[in-house]
């Protein structure tokens, strides 16, 4: 068993590998090095509940601070690994010094994707990727104020939600010519500019990148695609994010759109794994290599590493899912699906609940589900058994789905 396990990065799947390990009977040194302040916390809620104000700090955390000093876990906050040197098994911290390992986890995680134009460095301009970001927003916000939102992902959808709720005037900028074009299909995109259409938002697709953020000390207009200038009082860039990747690179384990590891998040080092959005891992599920930003890839590879680090390997193979919450909607979505696949829609596209199936030659290889928790959970049962289904059946809301299930998995 290792002496000392060190974890680089501080995120979700850092948190629970410690969790993970103590769980395990791991009753070696585990230390866990991040940039920021706060013990291990969940990130989702950081553009949802917490942004809205609905959810106290105390909250996002895995676990309460104390677990970390009652289960002998060392938090080196404030610090950052900035190099790995693989001969003497140590990690290079940004204070000066050293810290030995006899196992090293890599949990670096991702940061923001930059904009990369004049005036980001404004006050009342932000990126969303942590709890002090988020506290930075929420200082700006103020009913009336104008808001404009870089990208119509995730982050930018679920911060325009939150704001319009909260009386702000809100204008999405997107250059794909739907939201949430790189993850959803054009369906579910339809549906999702209906609904933010409705509550107010205003959706500009299709625009040519932004050219510009203009002010004296703080945001005042940005100008666009078109060289127009829009009035702005706060910006919401949030254009996806990048691994980390470069302490790993610089030591020389092999990379590409994120760490390689292999199904027991082993890198090519013996002495080091990597978890969570950092990596590129094969699922055996779905065929491929891939690298997922998602809080449920992050804990099950972290609970991977740990039986690894325990001796007790197990092959990390799921199917991946992720969710999104927008006004009363949870959206949910299991499985990866091809460009090429057939789709389905199953319930009312006008309404607030539909799922959108994703067929391979009537196997289903992806669900969209959104306030429908049944499509979603079975739909995972489904994709996993690679089960293979009857359009006719999934397009007529009349015929039970749990019924449809069912006979696709006996």
């Amino acid at each position: 068993m290792p002496d000392t396990i060190v974890i680089a990065g501080a995120g979700h799947a850092a948190g629970q590998t410690a969790v993970s390990l103590r769980q395990g009977k791991y009753d070696g040194r585990i230390v866990i090095v991040g940039e920021e302040p706060y013990p291990p916390y969940q990130r989702p809620p950081l553009s949802k509940k917490f942004l809205a104000g609905e959810l106290e700090l105390e909250r996002l955390y895995l676990r309460p601070e104390r677990y970390y000093g009652e289960h002998d876990v060392e938090l080196r906050a404030n610090t950052r690994v900035t190099a790995i040197d693989r001969a003497a098994k140590a990690v290079q911290l940004d204070d000066g010094s050293e810290l030995p390992y006899s196992k090293l986890v890599l949990a670096t995680g991702t940061k923001v994707r930059r904009l990369g134009i004049d005036g980001e460095e404004l006050a009342g301009v932000h990126y969303l990727r942590t709890v002090d970001d988020v506290l930075a927003i929420r200082d700006d916000f103020r009913p009336g104020a104008r808001l404009i939102v870089v990208g119509a992902g995730y982050i930018g959808l679920e911060v325009a939600a939150v704001a319009v709720q909260a009386g702000l005037k809100v204008s999405v900028q997107e250059i794909a010519d739907r939201v949430l074009a790189r993850v959803a299909s054009p369906e579910l995109s339809a549906f999702y500019e209906r609904v933010h259409a409705e509550a107010g938002v205003e959706l500009l697709l299709g625009l040519p990148p932004m050219g510009s953020i203009c002010g004296e000390g703080r945001v005042q207009a940005v100008i666009d695609g078109h060289n127009q200038e829009v009035p702005a009082d706060i910006v919401l860039i949030g254009i996806g994010v990048v691994p980390v990747t470069d302490i790993a690179e610089a030591a020389g384990l092999p990379c590409d759109d994120g760490i390689l590891v292999d199904e027991y998040c082993q890198t090519d080092d013996p002495d080091i794994l990597a978890i969570g959005d950092c990596t590129n891992h094969p699922n055996s599920l779905l065929g491929r290599r891939v690298r997922l930003e998602s809080v449920h890839n992050a804990q099950e590879q972290a609970k991977t590493a740990a039986a690894t680090l325990l001796g007790k390997p197990k092959a990390y193979s799921q199917v991946p899912w992720f969710w999104s919450d927008q006004y009363d909607l949870k959206l949910q979505i299991a499985g990866l699906a091809d460009p090429g696949c057939a789709r389905v829609l199953r319930g009312d596209p006008a309404g607030r609940s539909l799922a959108v199936f994703h067929l391979d030659d009537g196997r289903l290889q992806a669900v969209e589900a959104v306030n429908s928790a049944r499509e979603f959970m079975l739909g995972k049962k489904l994709i996993a058994a690679k089960a293979c289904l009857d359009p006719g059946e999934l397009a007529d809301a009349s015929v039970s789905f749990k019924e449809i299930a069912a006979a696709a998995l006996a």
